[in-house]
């Protein structure tokens, strides 16, 4: 089935409407922005933390709106990019202009922030309808007219159906290198994962040290550590690109990496170069698995109130305290663990960060170390690694494992993980978004009803077609935020931002690969159930939804 009947415009015309559409987004963003800061200001002309709390609703909208604005420009430069390079083809020609189309109108009228919550320009944010109107240049317009239009949602899945999904739908717009990495990871997970993944889960298991042992053979625990320290020294981009097709066999796979790089981050950023000769090349061999200890019950993201404190008693910390929702500790050999270690000071400033090692513990035997228990957290989804509560009874911790060696540096330590950390839940995001499209559309080309396919359907084949579309969006998005972080750009906007919106991709996408199972969609035995209950948490950890909202909301608000 060829699309070209559902090409209202070429695909050099494409490029240059989405540059112009994208420029009329940000400037509505401008404007909103400076409608939602008269709100929020104190009468000494700085952000009023209170009413930035009454006006929470305005202010996450405007990240939602400005999140939309840079996945539409990102589209117009992906677009661009493969145009250069020759690739710029049918399908993906009609990614850019649905998923342009689409975004635009709701950017216009009105984005989904939750399935309840909606933020509009008009009302949310202060402008009124003839304002907002002003912001609609033909460019918009033409876009939303000629973008996510039947014709086009038919034709694209004529193509991903030609396509077998076997592969990304359209260019991913990153180089031969990185596409290399890419169908190595996928390989392995198709040979290691997929068809065990749903076992493992169903019967909650470990996923097997034989897979992380072939895991570390690949290079996926050094990828972005220095070659210095026994990495691989890749970017970021990598990273996503890894992080993505793991995810894709199966999220706890992709998420096993998730603990290396935060725990090699850290001690990059922060560590003495002792430290990182001692624990990144074990790291980065797999011969360490690390776990990130921070959260804290009745904390959650309010890390300032943590209260677990380590006490100095000779050469030796003693910890002592509760952490929550901690993944993997069973198996790991270090913990990062974040700590009080100076009472008297307040807030952040008290909290230190300490590696602390440990022996890898069993089923049998979790914590096999004096002043370390803990139990079992059963959770409907992300299995695999489990997660645990933690208590900590004078558990000893050498006084060289204080990360960098100085007190209360710890939250900052931390903060200066949150990037990377999201732009790889990000692509973890992507990764599961992907697999609910893999099963959907297998299945709705299986599965007859009525005697025919149910890709047949219209209704069902527009449910595969925006899968395609906000999976490339949030993809091109996340891949910008890791391009800023490998430039050394500072990029916990652009992060925030991949990180919210993947995350939302994600849930829709296993949302809708579940109803086109219909029934058998609710039955355990079917995967995608699996892949619904993982998508979920997307939205939750590396930072709430209402979190990353509230970042993007602040840094947008400060800098205006």
């Amino acid at each position: 089935m060829s699309a070209s009947p559902a090409i209202q415009t070429e695909p050099q015309d494409v490029v240059s409407l989405a540059k112009a559409a994208s420029e009329s987004a940000k400037a509505l963003v401008a404007e909103a922005t400076r409608r939602v800061r008269t709100r929020i200001l104190g009468t000494d002309g700085r952000i009023d933390a209170g009413k930035l709390e009454t006006q929470q609703h305005a202010a996450h909208g405007l990240a939602w709106l400005a999140t939309y604005a840079e996945a539409v420009a990102e589209l117009g430069g992906y677009a661009e990019r493969l145009q250069a390079e020759g690739r710029f083809g049918e399908t993906e020609t009609l990614l850019v202009r649905i998923g342009a189309g689409e975004y635009l109108d709701q950017l216009f009228s009105g984005i989904p922030m939750s399935q309840g919550e909606m933020v509009r320009p008009t009302g949310s944010l202060g402008l009124s309808a003839k304002e907002v109107a002003q912001y609609r240049s033909d460019a918009v317009e033409t876009l939303i007219a000629e973008g996510n239009t039947p014709e086009n949602r038919a034709a694209l899945v004529a193509l991903m159906r030609e396509g077998g999904g076997s592969a990304t739908v359209g260019a991913s717009g990153l180089d031969e290198d990185m596409e290399a990495i890419r169908s190595e990871m996928r390989r392995f997970g198709k040979a290691e994962v997929v068809e065990q993944a749903h076992e493992w889960h169903l019967k909650n298991e470990y996923i097997p040290m034989e897979v992380v042992t072939k895991m570390a053979e690949l290079g996926v625990f050094g990828l972005t550590i220095p070659e210095e320290y026994g990495g691989m020294g890749l970017p970021k981009t990598a990273m996503c690109v890894v992080s993505e097709e793991l995810s894709r066999a199966y999220i706890g796979v992709g998420s096993l990496g998730t603990r290396s790089e935060i725990a090699a981050e850290l001690i990059l950023c922060g560590g003495t170069e002792e430290q990182k000769h001692r624990f990144l090349p074990k790291i980065a061999s797999g011969d360490i698995l690390p776990t990130a200890v921070f959260t804290e019950p009745n904390t959650g993201s309010d890390l300032a109130s943590l209260r677990t404190k380590a006490v100095k008693d000779g050469e030796t910390w003693k910890i002592t305290g509760n952490k929550t929702w901690i993944t993997h500790p069973v198996r790991a050999d270090i913990m990062t663990v974040l700590v009080r270690t100076k009472p008297e000071e307040k807030g952040h400033r008290g909290l230190s960060m300490l590696i602390a090692e440990k022996p890898r513990g069993t089923d049998a035997e979790p914590f096999p170390v004096q002043g370390l228990s803990g139990g079992e957290i059963e959770v409907l989804g992300y299995r695999g690694m489990k997660e645990y509560e933690l208590a900590f009874e004078g558990f000893e911790v050498p006084g060289g494992n204080l990360l960098g060696e100085v007190e209360g540096k710890g939250f900052a330590q931390l903060m200066q993980t949150f990037e990377s950390a999201r732009i790889q839940t990000a692509a973890r995001a992507i990764g599961v978004a992907q697999s609910a499209l893999d099963v959907a559309l297998r299945y709705a080309e299986e599965r007859v009803q009525f005697g025919k396919a149910l890709v047949s359907f219209p209704r069902v084949a527009d449910k595969l077609a925006m899968m395609a579309v906000e999976i490339n969006i949030a993809r091109q998005l996340t891949y910008f935020s890791a391009r800023e972080k490998d430039a050394g750009k500072r990029c916990d906007l652009e992060a925030g931002m991949a990180k919210l919106l993947g995350a939302r991709v994600a849930w829709a996408a296993a949302d809708n690969a579940l109803q086109i199972h219909g029934g058998n969609g609710f039955a355990l035995e079917y995967p995608v159930s699996r892949i619904l209950c993982d998508a979920r948490i997307l939205s939750i950890f590396e930072g709430a939804a209402e979190i990353q909202a509230q970042v993007i909301a602040r840094r947008l608000l400060e800098a205006a």
